[in-house]
Formats: structure tokens, C-alpha cells, sequence
């Protein structure tokens, strides 16, 4: 974070509570630039986001029709680095002009085939209970039963990243070593401007990903929508801070300007928050995007186990269908220390309680 803020094209930077070592800007990094857009900074799974679907559905379906619930999850949508639907599905988004930069051009038929899944790694759809504490959005104060989904721009927008990054390290070669993940794209160049358009698709994309997955699980239950929440966390914005117009880059950072309402999650066993933004300046209008990670993945998956992870799970009342060691409880922060020192930045207005997750699975998988 030190390094991002010593960039020339640097303005200001803000660190969040839930940061953890990235490849340049951190994990939970918020970066302000002026007239630049550094990929790294936006990260890999661009526009990757929350949204949330409040459903007019029993709460007692999570224990009374819970085959129910699982069969819409994974009838749905599809989990893995490779997941596609046979039958794709529809959406006005691929109807977008595609050729705004030669990678969505080439990428826009695999684009199509993943339109609707959820990818890998800390990606999930889950049902919980969501307790609204003072009125949001119309929906008065109480418990309801809500679906959450956190993914992005899948390969696509992976795709995007590593082109302009490495693109943008051949137009920087004087900068160190340790800082050429920080390397940026001028906004007014034309490598800029393909940049900017082809993040502009991926929110737009994964924007679509979410909508597509929430409305066919909710078609699926023959449910009604209540209230739908969303809010990117892999993006770039131009806003006016400090009395100018700057790019503020949120990597793993959820906005939270004055009365903006966003999600942050915990993990699969521990509560995520409605929250409404302060607009506090001095972390740029900016939030955790989480609980954040305290472990590696390769040291999760040298030092876990199955057996830990689940008495964790069934203590929280969470019935997990399938993940990998290394997103269980334990590698993440507690997302209560993460809320409170972030009170100046948010106010938590709903909570949101886990009760049957899904993930990618992967290598070890979960016991009985």
C-alpha cells in the first residue's frame, strides 16, 4: 500500500480493515489516481460483487423444504474455474458491443457459455436469515429469508486483467521490481480507454451473472422478490475527492459514500451486514469488502482439517454442500473485530445469517 501511494500518478490510498497481501494493491487497498487506471488495482476477477434477494418465502423452509432450496441452488447455476451452462443462458447484456477491446471480442462466446455461474475459490450462493434492524428499501424491520451470491466477470474478466497488466508493464519498464504489479494505463491513451471499456462489459457482465442466478433460483421456488441489494468490489470509479476529479480504484473495498447501501459478508459460519455508508473521506468513500483472509490457502490446506472445520459449521447451524478446506471458517477474520473498526465508515442497518452454503468444491471434500 506504501509502494501504490508513492506512484507518481498517486493522490491519496486507504487501507481497510480486512486487507491482506494481494498482488499489487493489497486486498482491501483503495487507491486514488489522477488520470490513470492501473489493472492490478481493479484486481483479477473484475466486478466481482455481492448481491443479495430478499424472497417471500417461509423461514422454516430452511430446516422444513431444505431439499427444496438445495435442488434451486444446484439447478441453477454451476460452480468451478471451467463452468458453463450446455443450455446458455439469456440476457441483454451479450446484446453489448463486445469489441470494445480485442480480449472481450475473442472472449465473448466463452463469456456467453459461463453467463450465469459462479466460478471458484471464495465465490458462493447461500440461503440465511436476514434481520433487518430498522427499515431498508421498503422492507420493514424483522427476519427474513434471503439468498446471497458473491462472483464476477469469470474467465472473461481474468482474461481482461492479465492482458492490460502485462500490457501496462511493457509501457512502465523503469518501474522497480517489486512495484511493477502497480504499473498503470494512461486514461487518455488508447491502450486506456480499450482498458476502461472492457471493465465497464465485465461490471456489466457480472452484474448479469448475479441477476441471472437470483432470478432463476427465485423462478425455481415460485417466489417473490422483496428486495433486491448489489454492490461491485473489484472496480474502478471516477469520483471527486479532495475538489477534483480522480480514478478511485476499490480492490477488495466496497463503496460507501454517504448513504450508500452495500454488503459485506463474513464467512460460512459467521454473519455478513447490510450496511449504509458514511462518505467518510479519509478512507475514500470506502469499506471492507469482508472479513478478509488471516490464512493462506496454502497453509489452510497443510494445517486444517475436515473434522474442525465441521464441528465449527454445526455449532453456527450451517449445512454446507460443498467448498474447499481452504475457504472454511478459519482462514478469515472475525468479521465482528472487522465491523468495529470500520464504525466510522458504515452503519450496519440488516444482518445477514449463513444457513446452507455452497462453493466450488475442490480436492478434500467435506464429511457427512
Amino acid at each position: 500500500m506504501d509502494a501504490a501511494c508513492r506512484l507518481p500518478v498517486a493522490v491519496a490510498g486507504a487501507l481497510m480493515p480486512d486487507a491482506h497481501v494481494g498482488y499489487g494493491l493489497p486486498i482491501g487497498g483503495v487507491l486514488a489516481t489522477r488520470n490513470a487506471v492501473i489493472p492490478y488495482a481493479v484486481g483479477v476477477d473484475i466486478a466481482c460483487r455481492m448481491k443479495m434477494t430478499v424472497l417471500d418465502v417461509p423461514l422454516d423452509w430452511l430446516a422444513r423444504k431444505q431439499d427444496r432450496l438445495i435442488r434451486a441452488i444446484e439447478e441453477e447455476t454451476r460452480f468451478g474455474v471451467g463452468a458453463t451452462f450446455r443450455n446458455r443462458r439469456a440476457h441483454e447484456v451479450m446484446d453489448d458491443d463486445w469489441s470494445v477491446s480485442p480480449v472481450t471480442r475473442a472472449n465473448r462466446d466463452r463469456a456467453w457459455a459461463q453467463l450465469g455461474t459462479s466460478g471458484s475459490g471464495n465465490h458462493f450462493v447461500e440461503f440465511g436469515v436476514l434481520t433487518v434492524e430498522s427499515a431498508i428499501g421498503g422492507l420493514s424491520s424483522g427476519r427474513y429469508l434471503a439468498l446471497l451470491s458473491h462472483s464476477g466477470s469469470r474467465g472473461t474478466g481474468a482474461a481482461v486483467c492479465d492482458f492490460y497488466s502485462k500490457l501496462a508493464m511493457k509501457r512502465r519498464p523503469d518501474l522497480p521490481k517489486d512495484m511493477r504489479h502497480l504499473a498503470w494505463l494512461d486514461l487518455d491513451s488508447p491502450e486506456g480507454r480499450e482498458y476502461w471499456a472492457a471493465m465497464q462489459l465485465m461490471g456489466r457482465y457480472a452484474a448479469a451473472n448475479h441477476e441471472l442466478i437470483h432470478r432463476h433460483i427465485a423462478r425455481n421456488l415460485g417466489a417473490r422478490v422483496l428486495l433486491d441489494i448489489e454492490n461491485h468490489h473489484n472496480f474502478a470509479w471516477i469520483e471527486m475527492h479532495f475538489g477534483e476529479e480522480l480514478v478511485v480504484h476499490r480492490k477488495g473495498a466496497t463503496p460507501a459514500g454517504a448513504g450508500v447501501i452495500g454488503i459485506i459478508p463474513g464467512s460460512m459460519a459467521s454473519p455478513g451486514f447490510v450496511v449504509r455508508g458514511r462518505g467518510a473521506p479519509a478512507s475514500l468513500h470506502s469499506a471492507a469488502h469482508g472479513a478478509g483472509r488471516c490464512m493462506s490457502r496454502t497453509q489452510a490446506t497443510k494445517t486444517l482439517s475436515w473434522k474442525d472445520a465441521n464441528r465449527v459449521l454445526q455449532n453456527a447451524g450451517v449445512t454446507l454442500l460443498s467448498a474447499g478446506i481452504d475457504e472454511v471458517p478459519m482462514v478469515y477474520k472475525d468479521i465482528r473485530a472487522v465491523m468495529a473498526a470500520q464504525a466510522d465508515l458504515v452503519e450496519p442497518v440488516a444482518r445477514f445469517d449463513p444457513a446452507l452454503v455452497k462453493m466450488a468444491p475442490s480436492g478434500e471434500r467435506a464429511e457427512d
